[in-house]
């Protein structure tokens, strides 16, 4: 079972807002780089956005333009993705994982361990 526990998706209209929240071991969102991603049937595992352990962002600009934001809270090791002025192409299942200091947020291969998922389903 994953340490890391993804919860806050299900079925929204286009234009609703969501906020997924990722619960982490204690102290894990301090030490680790926080990322989320997603995945859509039958694409790539895509980047989202990623936390540093000082509280550094970094997103997919391309995908996310400003609707997401990415955010945690130190005292109850939580991670969170607020998503706002949602597409249907954003339906995808989230995931949440960690990833050692210093290596490159975006990149799945930096991540160590990863949460199952939540389902975020979009429709027009």
């Amino acid at each position: 079972q994953s340490q890391l526990v993804e919860s806050g998706g299900g079925l929204v209209q286009a234009g609703d807002s969501l906020r997924l929240s990722c619960t982490t071991p204690a102290r894990t969102v301090m030490w680790y780089t926080m990322g989320w991603f997603r995945q859509a049937p039958g694409k790539e595992r895509e980047f989202v956005a990623a936390i540093s352990r000082i509280g550094s962002t970094t997103y997919n600009t391309d995908s996310v333009k400003g609707r997401f934001t990415i955010s945690k809270d130190n005292r109850k090791s939580v991670v969170y993705l607020q998503m706002n002025l949602l597409k249907p192409e954003d339906t995808a299942v989230y995931y949440c994982a960690a990833a050692q200091p210093g290596n490159p947020a975006a990149a799945a291969s930096s991540y160590d361990v990863w949460g199952q998922g939540t389902q975020v389903t979009v429709s027009s």
